[in-house]
């Protein structure tokens, strides 16, 4: 589950970032060093709709689960 919800969460990352921006790239440096803490903390500050918020927090819990 580790591994299929990090995949998740970069591909959801990059389809809403579309932009390769440092903020981007931070995100998938955190993903791929496994640290959902830091991922959490980066999206902190980003505006998603309520919808976009459950979803990637499901994905951070799930990836968390699985550490």
């Amino acid at each position: 589950m580790n591994r299929a919800a990090q995949v998740s969460l970069l591909r959801w990352l990059r389809r809403q970032l579309q932009q390769p921006t440092p903020t981007r790239e931070h995100l998938e440096a955190a993903v791929e060093n496994d640290d959902p803490s830091e991922v959490r903390r980066l999206l902190g500050d980003m505006q998603f709709s309520d919808a976009q918020r459950r979803h990637v927090e499901g994905l951070l819990d799930a990836w968390e689960e699985g550490r």
